[in-house]
Formats: C-alpha cells, structure tokens, sequence
C-alpha cells in the first residue's frame, strides 16, 4: 500500500462568521475517499478546531491568549471529529482522532510509539486525523503550524506524498493580487533562497499568509524522499486527479538522496539541547569529507545536555552546519574540547567513544 498525507488548512474547513464549514468536510472526506479506494493509505492532518470552538463561545476574532485558544481547541475539536465521522461514515470509511505535542516527536520512545500507532490504524483500514493537541499545547511544545506537523508525519509514516490544501490555485511567481501577470510555477525541482525571500516578505508570491511555513514544511518533507503538491483544496476531485496523474497546482520533486528515518528524527523532531562550536578544520571535515566530531576540532561548548541528547554544531561564526546525537554530556565535552581522541581516557578516567558525535547520528543541516 502507498501512503499519502493530506494537510488541510482552518481556512479550508472554517467560516469566520459561520465556523466549521460541514459541506467543505463533507466533500473533502468524498476525496479522500476516493483516495483511499485507488489503493492509498491516507492520513489527514487537520486543523480548524480553535477556529469551531471560537463560533461557539462567540468570539469574533482568534484569541491570544493561550487559556482562550486552549479552550476553543477543546470545544471545538468534538465538532471538528463529529464531522469527520459523519462524513467518512456515508463512504464506509472509519475514522480515528490522534492528537500531538511536540514532545511526540522530540522524545524517541514517543515518536516511535505514535509510528506503531497510526501504521497500526493504516493497517486497519482506518483514516487518522491528525491534529496538534492545543487543549494542553504551550509556546514551548507547539508545532508553530500544521503544515510543519503534516511533513513531520509525513516522514514518521514514511509517506510517498504530502498533499497541502491551500486557499490558493499553488505557488506563484508573483503576488497575484498586485500583479496581473503573475503565473503559477507548476513544477519546483528546487526550493532556492530566492524563492524563500519572496515568499517569507510582505509581498508573497500568493497573496496570502502562510506560504513561507508551506515551504519550510516541503523542505523537510522533500529531504524524506515525499513528492509535495500545494493545491486549492476548494476544488472538488482534486486528490483523485492528482493521483490519476492530471497535475494541478505546484509540484514538488523529492530529492533523490533522502533521510533515513532515523536521521529525519535528528534532523527535525529531537529538540536540541545545546551547541558545539567548531573550527574550521572540523567543518570541512564534517561537510566535504562527510567525517565523524571528534574533540580536536571543538573549540567551545553550550548549553546543558547529557549523553544522546541532541545539540547543533556551529561554525566560527555561529552559523548551524550539523546536528547530531552526542556521546559525552556537556560537562565531559567541555574537558576535552581540543584533545586529540588518544588523550579522552587520561582526561576523563574513562573513554565512551573515540567520537563525539558519530557520522552515523549526524546530519547537515
């Protein structure tokens, strides 16, 4: 079985002055739906639950404060879930809510066990919907956006696609709303920083918020390997055409050489907890030679981290080059920064390993 993810916007689904749009879920679960029966195993990530809960409690516009958001979140994800499954039910499609942090994915027992979890839904012939679990989320847990949990779930299930609902036709080359000539580019075989500036400025080639967090998310999910499509998710059929094989909206080609899941973890879903500061020698050594740290080439160390914690290694400028799982906690680090391998057990009294972090748990970043 093919496995697909679908991401779909509260702008999507949500009405500011009516809230949960039931019509747009239903046609949207008709096609998934239709996905499902051509042979993938789909998992939807949603939002849309503050968004519901605000019609409710009666707000007029998304609150900021976090005990407000926290208790939209948690009046309206039922409202959110109670479409969903009275939608999916009319297409004999069952339907399960899983709701994460971001300590699912940063903690490697958690990110394995929500990996057993949906794969064991899939294998049921059950739809997760997927959203972020705002009832207890704080700034320090969030996601920041749904589109960045979509690509990490993405990777955790090993996905072939990513497909991201937009309220635009894709990516365009321009502001649409300014510029009359702006064009949609249908096909993207490398995200650029060029094209990262446009979308990240005041003038985004969509006219809209949110395509800069879209094409972060591609990013991380193209380093997996994941064809990524941003499309309109108004435009019913969309998602069995796509897989029909008729383009639509901006396409996204996957990197040939991608991430193993493993260091896809490191890379984007442990959370570091300090950096390494490098010399020169050290950096070529880890970008062009593709070589393991070791303590010759550490010339400072922060933070407060234990052995297999993550932490960034930084150049002389501070600029992130790697990040990796280390051998040696901070306060071990710190006594044999700039020791050759051969003096780590005179330092110490002991010796973990020759490296302090191995090229087998290090990714460029």
């Amino acid at each position: 079985m093919k496995r697909a993810v679908v991401k779909i916007g509260s702008n999507i689904l949500t009405d500011a002055k009516e809230g949960l749009d039931t019509k747009r879920v239903h046609s949207i679960a008709k096609d998934i739906a239709c996905f499902t029966d051509l042979g993938y195993e789909v998992v939807v990530v949603s939002s849309g639950a503050i968004a519901a809960g605000m019609k409710k409690l009666g707000l007029k516009e998304k609150p900021r404060d976090v005990r407000l958001k926290q208790a939209s979140a948690a009046i309206g994800q039922s409202s959110l879930m109670w479409a969903y499954e009275k939608s999916f039910s009319e297409f004999h499609k069952k339907v399960a809510q899983v709701l994460l942090t971001r300590d699912d994915f940063s903690d490697r027992r958690r990110y394995i066990n929500s990996k057993n979890t949906l794969t064991t839904l899939l294998t049921y012939g059950v739809i997760p919907i997927v959203n972020e679990n705002d009832t207890v989320a704080t700034d320090e847990i969030k996601f920041g956006d749904n589109d960045n949990l979509a690509a990490l779930v993405a990777s955790l299930i090993e996905a072939e696609r990513l497909i991201i609902l937009s309220d635009v036709n894709g990516l365009y080359s321009e502001d649409p709303k300014v510029h009359s000539g702006a064009r949609i580019i249908e096909y993207i075989e490398e995200i650029t920083p060029e094209i990262e500036a446009r979308a990240k400025g005041s003038g985004s080639m969509v006219g809209t918020g949110g395509m800069y967090s879209k094409l972060l998310a591609t990013k991380r999910a193209l380093n997996h390997g994941i064809i990524v499509h941003i499309v309109n998710g108004r435009k019913e059929g969309l998602l069995c055409s796509i897989i029909k094989g008729k383009h639509s909206g901006t396409l996204f080609k996957p990197k040939e050489e991608k991430l193993s899941s493993r260091k896809g973890w490191i890379a984007y879903s442990s959370r570091a907890k300090g950096n390494i500061v490098v010399d020169d020698g050290a950096v070529k050594a880890i970008i062009q030679a593709g070589k393991s740290l070791l303590p010759s080439g550490i010339t400072s160390v922060e933070g407060e981290f234990d052995i297999g914690d993550a932490v960034y290694c930084l150049d002389s400028r501070r600029n992130r080059i790697a990040k990796g799982l280390t051998n040696y906690s901070f306060s071990e680090v710190d006594r044999i920064k700039g020791r050759r391998t051969s003096e780590i057990e005179r330092v110490l009294g002991y010796k973990y390993s020759d490296e302090v972090i191995h090229r087998d748990n290090l990714v460029l970043v």
